[in-house]
């Protein structure tokens, strides 16, 4: 499984070093990637790829602008797969996206 690779002082600053602002961040982060990662499960039920690659395309964004580079990089894997239509490791994909999503909860 990929590490988590956060880079605390990254998202501080895209918070403009405000601590408060960062923590507003990452629980939006947080809520938005479980709606996210609930619609993956779904696509990969129903074999739909472009749920999926779209789903995966927000985590990777908002991973991306908080500095959690494991998250971004699971997520870039599973959108790839799914814009390929190509969804043989998506259950894999998404349960290390799971893992990865659960232990930066309990980071913040």
């Amino acid at each position: 499984m990929a590490d988590l690779e956060w880079d605390r002082n990254f998202a501080l600053e895209q918070a403009g070093d405000d601590e408060e602002m960062l923590a507003e961040l990452l629980e939006l982060f947080s809520d938005s990637s479980a709606s996210d990662l609930a619609r993956i499960n779904d696509g990969l039920a129903a074999e739909d790829a472009v749920t999926v690659a779209d789903a995966a395309h927000s985590i990777k964004g908002a991973s991306a602008s908080l500095g959690v580079e494991g998250v971004r990089k699971v997520a870039s894997e599973l959108e790839k797969q799914g814009r390929a239509s190509n969804l043989s490791r998506g259950r894999e994909l998404a349960d290390q996206l799971a893992a990865l999503l659960k232990a930066f909860d309990g980071r913040q």
